[in-house]
């Protein structure tokens, strides 16, 4: 999250210890989306109290030493027999549910979750959220059968969802979005008792407050990236009215920052990319929103703006947008707007370096974009954009053979759109990716050059005058046999002259 999760503070705690939370948590949220991103792990949350100034700030990440049963129990009957004093016993109780052999102590000790569910169904406002603390600091668990030991408290989860407390509020999704990847009977549980719904209805209440966005978001993508999130939950996700909220939450705030649209961004990224029918997230604007916002923020890249987890929202917007426009294709939900072309050309240079296989997603989308359209394919030549993609010819890692896609895009529409690519210096760079050891790549520069040849008769003197021809013969006796039939078949057709010399020599 990019913003601090905190519960409760204390005046007195000074600033720099904050900003140093803040930092500390704010790397740990990056490294968990970027897991994310390649789906590595499954990304929990937990909402730290920085409130206890006793406690050193191990003790504060990692929670104390494991209790013993007897202990366990002298905490439970603290809160069971506190009166109107339960809350403290409770604050105890929530630390030492930090500890995960505690957490299965505390589970298997009679009555337990009873207690602790009734001090959440309670009225007294300071115990209800202390008991939803510890039930936060359960739903983290590594064990799946703490998570499973939360279930009676679901009902009560989902019902302050639509309370007047967003402390309370925002507490309660995390603990959801938590517990949700613990089972299939879990989330079969919440899934019953209403948590789409319920996050829908928070969703249009709480739309103003970004903290309360995000940990919908947070909580929706956790039980879309389930594994059976296809057979169930992204039909009724699509059903339950939730997405015209997630696309209107795409847009970063100037004051939030990203966290709530990188989240909603990655809902519409699992949704987008299921099996499901896309004609209702394109009519509903999710192709316009997501071009919208990535237009937006390839201009505050190409002025140096490269604010820091802004790459964490780009990222699933254009695998929104990639596969949104496969999807379109034919349709008249078509983006328009030809900054799009520049804004993913600004995307594959400044994050060629540090990022680059977003780099190589910015190509994939942009592949996307120009398959078939003549429009965007002219709008690359006229914008000059071919040179700014024959500069990332050099660079491996699909970055190369993508490029060679996009371009080959272009030299299909015929003539004209060769002449182009030859004016932008392709045919130059095709020299040099032909003596490239990743076959992909060859093969691609191989049909990207009997394309530019077969455009005009100066082309074949002018491959000639940079010594190409050998490269093709080159290619014919020591490749792959798709190169070799290419190279040969290029050499028959452009270069006869060359071909007879060489079957000549070997006859």
């Amino acid at each position: 999250m990019w913003r601090l999760k905190s519960i409760r503070h204390k005046a007195s705690r000074s600033a720099n210890d904050l900003e140093e939370l803040k930092l500390k948590k704010r790397e740990f949220e990056k490294a968990l989306r970027q897991a994310r991103r390649d789906r590595q792990l499954i990304s929990k949350r937990l909402l730290q109290n920085v409130d206890d100034e006793d406690e050193d700030e191990e003790s504060v990440e990692t929670g104390s030493a494991p209790l013993s049963p007897e202990q366990v129990r002298e905490l439970i009957r603290g809160v069971q027999c506190g009166g109107e004093e339960k809350a403290a016993p409770l604050a105890s109780l929530r630390k030492a549910l930090r500890n995960p052999d505690t957490q299965l102590t505390f589970i298997k000790s009679v009555n337990s979750m009873h207690i602790l569910v009734g001090q959440l169904s309670g009225h007294n406002a300071q115990c209800q959220l202390e008991a939803a603390c510890c039930l936060h600091e359960l739903s983290h668990s590594p064990h799946p059968s703490v998570g499973q030991a939360c279930l009676p408290a679901g009902p009560y989860l989902l019902t302050y969802l639509s309370g007047q407390s967003t402390k309370l509020t925002e507490l309660c999704l995390y603990t959801l979005g938590n517990l949700c990847p613990d089972s299939a009977l879990v989330r079969e549980k919440l899934l019953a008792q209403g948590i789409l719904s319920a996050l829908t209805n928070c969703f249009q209440n709480q739309r103003y407050n970004l903290a309360v966005v995000e940990a919908i978001g947070f909580t929706l993508y956790q039980l879309l990236q389930a594994r059976d999130a296809a057979e169930q939950i992204i039909l009724a996700v699509m059903a339950c009215g939730i997405i015209p909220h997630l696309i209107s939450a795409l847009t970063p705030d100037a004051e939030f920052g990203f966290g709530a649209a990188i989240e909603c961004a990655w809902c519409l990224h699992y949704l987008v990319s299921s099996d499901v029918d896309h004609s209702m997230l394109l009519a509903q604007g999710a192709l316009s929103q997501c071009t919208a916002v990535l237009v937006t923020l390839g201009g505050a890249v190409a002025r140096g703006n490269l604010v820091d987890g802004m790459e964490l929202l780009i990222w699933p917007l254009l695998r929104c947008l990639g596969n949104l426009l496969v999807q379109s294709k034919g349709c008249d939900v078509m983006p328009e707007d030809t900054r799009l072309l520049a804004t993913l050309c600004v995307f594959s240079q400044a994050y060629l370096h540090s990022h680059p296989a977003l780099c190589r997603e910015s190509l994939w989308a942009l592949n996307n974009l120009t398959a078939g359209s003549s429009g965007f394919c002219s709008g690359l030549l006229l914008l000059k954009l071919v040179p700014v993609l024959i500069q990332l010819l050099s660079f491996s890692k699909g970055i190369n053979s993508m490029v060679l896609r996009v371009v080959g895009n272009i030299g299909y529409h015929g003539t004209q759109y060769c002449v182009g690519l030859i004016q932008a210096g392709l045919l130059t760079a095709l020299c040099a990716t032909l003596k490239m050891a990743e076959p992909e790549v060859v093969t691609l520069s191989l049909e990207l050059l009997h394309m530019l040849l077969s455009s005009s008769p100066q082309v074949l003197v002018e491959f000639t005058r940079m010594n190409g021809v050998p490269l093709l013969e080159a290619i014919q006796y020591n490749s792959e046999a798709e190169q070799r039939v290419r190279a040969a078949y290029i050499l028959h057709h452009h270069f006869p002259s060359f071909s007879e010399v060489d079957e000549t020599c070997s006859s």
